[in-house]
């Protein structure tokens, strides 16, 4: 049986922790951050953790994640 693919683009957004969670970097932190409040800001930093309806689909791109 062939090896499977991982999608690169998929692979470079989204990590997959030990016990299997996905996690994603926040978002909107790419510009116009000059209009946001600091806490926003400061709460956009890190990871959280994908919900688990989309987490399967991440996965099933991810065959060796």
């Amino acid at each position: 049986m062939p090896k499977l693919k991982t999608n690169k683009s998929i692979r470079k957004r989204f990590k997959v922790t030990k016990n299997g969670k996905v996690l994603s970097p926040k978002s909107k932190r790419r510009h116009m951050m000059a209009d946001r409040s600091s806490k926003m800001k400061r709460q956009s930093r890190g990871w959280h953790v994908v919900d688990k309806t989309d987490a399967h689909r991440v996965k099933k791109s991810l065959p060796y994640g």
